[in-house]
């Protein structure tokens, strides 16, 4: 049977697709990608590739999450199909907006439980805004709790509150079961493969426009790099064709052009890269030989003088300070640990990240790296140190602007889904850091979702807090809505912490006095420095202690009697938990082998006491 097949006037090759799949945080679009990978035969069925092909960074497979968004295609009868998986978490909203302009339509997923959620509506706004054409994919329709009809409601509201054209609301839905990878048109038939699926992409995703008649112009969306050719540029021809060699012409984003020759050219062949001697409008290609290119720039012809407007960023809105590690214990562990190599490292991630900035501070020690949220920082921060640097980062705070001669910050949208006897103490922790809720919505099974709008302030440091006071049975979910006037001070951290007055090795004797005073953040063994943070205090002051001090032996049975000793099990911090532990007065000491907290000032004489302030500048 054949497929009907929509075509434009400016159609260049009927025989393309390019699609991304886009959806709020774990809603399926990896899992979705790998089903589409099996069924379209670029994955044998006996061929073992890992769950999640495309998480290839260790931190995506530790974490479950996509953090940068991929390539691939896929063949469905005599039609290839380029496919970009986007990361679904705010924090990484870049990677989907830089990658939105390769493809002509999109497959929005949505969970059958949850329905649409922040990242939901941060996506299809930017999908309708570049006037793409969506395809909705209900997914996970196999759960318990799944409600198809009411959340396929849902999502109609959204596209008409998001101002969706007539013929954008005349969406195809399917419902799908990812893990299984079935596809079905209706929730009373059960799917048996992704066939409907793949028909649908023929028939509602136009192939791509563009005149290969035309000068050749090529806009750069993605970077990546290769240790033989150097730097590569991933982007779609909007028009015109490349050949292998060809000269052509770099404009630059600061108005110059460069000259330049294409020594390799590539183009998605499933989960790897295939030469090829020549490339045509509509094609997703990879070209090697261009120094020095950034995300934004457009290859283009040498007497072609036209360049595509660049791809416009949201701007980001939390900074961090980073800098050199100055504690005792710098230089033990990691191989990058001057200022130069943290401004390279810098440089380096602002080519290929289109959603950070870097500025300057007031000294050369130091700068200040401004990303969309603690999460995105976290995970910069973590590779840097995977990658053998040392640093020291100081607490995020929000970047502000100035309109109309008043101080403006930014707001997000919260959404979080708790058990209802947890109710109480979140909206009580949401209302102190300035949250003024919006809904409360009853979910069934003894759950309740509540939305709120808060300042993105009240929210560092609230993930950690959160877990806690939901048993680890949250799930919390934000976006960032816009910009409004200062909402007053917010409270810091209203505990102290146990300090280290001294450097040597921890002894479970001190430690085990100490465990009364609050919660230990070290282990006995731990070497520590004065000035080193090793515990929160149950008070709201700070309190330097002796965690070196060894139990007086005076016989055999005393000594004995010390390996006898019940610690309570510390409470190790992972990197984003120290970030958001941290105070104004505080950094977190982040090396290849380990995570320290410690005091801005270390000599506890020198330190102002500790005072409970507000947070009136972050």
């Amino acid at each position: 049977m054949s497929i009907p097949v929509r075509s434009t006037p400016s159609t260049t090759n009927p025989l393309r697709r390019n699609i991304a799949i886009i959806a709020h945080v774990d809603h399926g679009k990896t899992t979705l990608v790998d089903a589409l990978l099996h069924q379209g035969n670029v994955l044998r069925m006996n061929e073992r590739v890992a769950e999640r092909a495309l998480d290839n960074i260790d931190l995506e497979r530790e974490r479950g999450i996509t953090i940068m968004a991929k390539n691939t295609s896929v063949q469905y009868r005599d039609v290839i199909i380029n496919i970009v998986d986007t990361p679904g978490h705010a924090d990484f909203g870049g990677e989907v907006e830089r990658t939105l302009v390769m493809v002509d339509g999109v497959l929005l997923l949505v969970d059958a439980s949850e329905g649409p959620l922040p990242q939901t509506r941060f996506v299809l706004q930017k999908a309708l805004a570049r006037n793409l054409s969506p395809i909705v994919v209900i997914n996970k329709i196999d759960r318990q709790d799944a409600r198809p009809g009411e959340v396929l409601n849902e999502i109609y509201d959204l596209f008409i509150e998001l101002g969706a054209t007539e013929e954008q609301l005349e969406f195809p839905v399917l419902y799908t079961n990812a893990k299984l990878g079935t596809a079905t048109d209706e929730t009373s038939q059960a799917g048996t493969n992704l066939e409907p699926l793949f028909k649908a992409v023929l028939t509602h995703v136009p192939p791509p426009a563009g005149d290969p008649e035309a000068p050749l112009q090529i806009l750069v969306a993605n970077l990546d790099s290769s240790d033989y050719l150097g730097r590569i540029a991933i982007g779609r021809i909007v028009n015109g064709n490349v050949k292998l060699g060809d000269n052509v012409a770099v404009r630059k984003l600061n108005g110059q052009t460069e000259s330049t020759r294409v020594t390799k050219l590539f183009v998605f062949d499933g989960l790897k890269r295939t030469e090829v001697n020549n490339a045509s409008a509509g094609d997703i290609v990879c070209l090697a030989g261009i120094e020095n290119i950034t995300i934004g720039e457009t290859i283009s012809d040498p007497e072609c003088q036209e360049i595509i407007s660049s791809i416009e960023i949201d701007e980001p809105t939390v900074s961090i300070i980073i800098g050199v590690n100055t504690s005792p214990m710098a230089g033990l562990d990691g191989q990058y640990v001057t200022s130069r190599n943290l401004r390279d490292r810098l440089k380096r991630e602002l080519i290929g990240n289109v959603s950070i900035r870097v500025n300057e501070t007031d000294t050369t020690e130091q700068l200040e790296l401004i990303g969309r949220g603690e999460l995105q920082l976290a995970i910069l921060i973590e590779m840097m140190r995977r990658e053998g640097y040392e640093l020291q980062v100081s607490r995020p705070k929000v970047v502000t602007r100035q309109l109309d001669d008043q101080t403006v910050e930014p707001v997000e949208e919260l959404i979080v889904d708790i058990p209802d006897e947890c109710q109480g103490v979140v909206i009580a922790q949401l209302s102190s850091r300035r949250g003024n809720m919006l809904e409360s919505v009853k979910q069934g099974n003894g759950r309740v979702r509540l939305e709120f709008r808060i300042p993105t302030r009240g929210l560092i440091g609230f993930r950690s807090q959160f877990l806690t006071d939901t048993r680890g049975a949250g799930i919390l979910n934000h976006l960032f809505s816009g910009w409004e006037p200062w909402h007053g001070p917010i409270e810091d951290r209203p505990t102290g912490v146990l300090v280290a007055d001294r450097p040597g090795r921890a002894t479970a004797f001190a430690l085990s006095n100490l465990q009364d005073r609050g919660m230990i953040f070290i282990t006995p063994g731990t070497n520590v420095y004065q000035g080193m943070v090793i515990g929160e205090n149950s008070r709201s002051s700070d309190m330097d202690v002796n965690v070196t001090k060894e139990k007086k032996q005076t016989n055999m049975r005393a000594s004995s009697a010390d390996e006898a000793i019940k610690l309570i099990p510390p409470r190790i911090l992972n990197l984003e938990q120290a970030i958001e532990f941290i105070n104004n007065d505080e950094l977190v000491e982040i090396t290849p082998a380990n995570i320290r907290l410690r005091k801005q000032i270390l000599a506890a004489n020198q330190r102002p006491k500790r005072e409970p302030i507000r947070n009136q500048a972050n």
